[in-house]
């Protein structure tokens, strides 16, 4: 490893099924005094099997032959939560940033970015922090704008559970919720404990008490 301190030196793994830009990528990091590659894949499931406690941050392509990405993520943080794992593609859709997140990246950096900004992304999540660039917090934020919470849980409830729920109000049982919604007394009773899951209950009378006091602040239409 040269004049490199083992014990200074962030290990660096590639995952990558594009032969050049492992090769370019690995150039540029073992220019660098505090950093090493060492492992470069082509597929996820050999990355899945040897990167774990063999490194300290993984620069991961989305999309891979064999395995998505954010699977191979999900994976090796399962093996290795200490391992950091940095998202690099040339996809930057909303929805894959938040795949990334929930996969449990701590970065995501398209392809076009620039070398130096790769270099101190590795810096950056090795030491704990996170790191996305420009174009993805912008679209990152954009989908946090979006998302709105249901005021009420009632509200995350689907048309058939708030059906469900009217009827425990009204006092009816799972048979006669069935005979008038047409399901089985079988399906009412999933239906139900779906209800007081989501609702955080345990009870029928709590989850009618809920629905009742939600109906009396419900602004008239």
């Amino acid at each position: 490893m040269d004049e490199k301190e083992h014990s200074e030196v962030i290990r660096v793994a590639l995952v990558d099924d594009h032969e050049v830009v492992r090769i370019g990528l690995k150039n540029l990091i073992d220019h660098q005094a505090d950093l090493s590659v060492v492992g470069d894949y082509a597929m996820g499931a050999t990355a899945v099997e040897q990167i774990p406690h063999a490194a300290d941050v993984v620069v991961l392509d989305v999309r891979l032959p064999d395995l998505n990405g954010f699977e191979v993520c999900r994976q090796l943080k399962a093996k290795d939560p200490d391992l950091q794992v940095i998202m690099l593609t040339s996809f930057g859709q909303d929805e894959m940033v938040m795949d990334a997140i929930h996969a449990g990246a701590s970065g995501y950096l398209l392809k076009e970015a620039r070398g130096h900004t790769v270099i101190e992304g590795i810096r950056t999540v090795a030491q704990g922090g996170s790191l996305f660039s420009p174009e993805v917090t912008t679209a990152l934020l954009r989908r946090l704008k979006a998302f709105k919470p249901p005021a009420d849980p009632v509200e995350a409830l689907n048309d058939t559970e708030q059906k469900v729920l009217d009827y425990i109000s009204q006092g009816k049982t799972n048979r006669e919720i069935g005979q008038f919604l047409f399901l089985s007394e079988k399906t009412i009773k999933h239906y139900v404990s779906s209800i007081l899951s989501k609702l955080g209950y345990t009870r029928r009378s709590e989850a009618a008490a809920h629905f009742a006091r939600y109906r009396s602040e419900r602004p008239s239409e």
